[in-house]
């Protein structure tokens, strides 16, 4: 599918879904400038728009319609026989944290940003693409004065989208605290494990994102009007925010690992210690019991009429003494 919207350089949607052959003509007007968002377009669609009209780089074409594993930026400078505008091409991601499935899920968005162009690529339909589509053709805050400005938008709308995803994580990590204090059980160490490894997971998306959207801040790009580089700078400091929580979530995890394996062996060391009280406990009544029940031929004691009724004494006083001893220790 193929969304495009031209805007005035004010901001003003001037019209929308274009016909292919008229991209050319309003791509020359320098008092407009284009967007087009191709969602899981077909490779016609594809070709016609990457290669056919705006004339991108192979290798850029091909980094987008190939999943991307990491975030980057590129800047491409036509030389010889190019017939491309100077643009810059970027790969960033989007995620999503599902509590049911306990794992993010990324989704990838490739930037096409030229001086009076933007095409976005994503192979399935993005919330920040969307949102940041209907401000623009409300026309509202003026958001969709200039390519530069529209990415920015973008970039924004999708880093705060990661703060959902974040809290639904501290929820599961709060909870997973009160089971390892509460009740730790093989199935609980069995999801920490899991959820520090998708926060793993976060930070090795967040660390290169971070590095991209640094360039940005930095004023790197001439693309970049000088007067947003600073809302490029917020955007930053946004997905630096996101990557500290990210290792505090990691830190506390570790902790709760710690806090199940110290609750995991003081159980372990309270059955040791019952199994061993209720050994000692018992002793004296193993070793009478086991006296009296050889099959010697002559036993004198066994010829009283009060035999049975003393061993039974017997064991019962030191079985209680034993009892008494280990209960003033404090043992039990």
């Amino acid at each position: 599918m193929i969304r495009s919207f031209a805007f005035t350089t004010k901001g003003q949607l001037h019209s929308k879904d274009l016909d292919a052959f008229l991209m050319p003509t309003l791509l020359a007007d320098t008092n407009l400038f284009l967007w087009l968002d191709l969602e899981a377009p077909t490779a016609e669609e594809a070709k016609m728009v990457l290669e056919d009209i705006f004339h991108f780089h192979p290798l850029s074409i091909e980094d987008c319609v190939m999943v991307s594993p990491s975030p980057k930026v590129e800047e491409y400078e036509p030389r010889n026989e190019d017939k491309f505008a100077p643009y810059l091409f970027m790969v960033i991601h989007a995620v999503d944290y599902n509590r049911k499935d306990g794992v993010f899920a990324t989704k990838e968005l490739n930037f096409f940003l030229g001086k009076n162009f933007l095409v976005t690529y994503h192979d399935v339909p993005m919330r920040s693409v969307a949102e940041v589509a209907e401000r623009s053709q409300k026309g509202t805050i003026h958001i969709a004065r200039a390519p530069d400005r529209v990415a920015h938008n973008l970039l924004d709308t999708l880093v705060e989208n990661y703060k959902p995803a974040l809290e639904e994580l501290s929820v599961e990590i709060a909870e997973l605290e009160q089971q390892a204090l509460q009740n730790p059980t093989p199935k609980t160490l069995n999801k920490i494990i899991d959820v520090k490894k998708e926060v793993l997971h976060l930070k090795l998306i967040i660390g290169p994102q971070r590095e991209v959207l640094r360039r940005f801040a930095a004023g790197e790009f001439k693309l970049i009007r000088a007067h947003l580089v600073p809302y490029y700078r917020d955007v930053y400091d946004s997905i630096n925010h996101i990557g500290e929580r990210a290792q505090s979530y990691l830190d506390t995890l570790t902790a709760i690992l710690q806090v199940y394996l110290n609750m995991s062996s003081n159980q372990t060391g309270e059955v040791v210690k019952l199994l061993t009280l209720i050994t000692v406990i018992t002793t004296p009544v193993m070793i009478l019991g086991t006296w009296y029940g050889m099959n010697f031929k002559n036993m004198p004691e066994l010829g009283h009429a009060t035999a049975y009724p003393i061993v039974i004494g017997v064991t019962i006083i030191t079985t209680a003494l034993t009892y008494w001893y280990f209960k003033r220790k404090k043992w039990f």
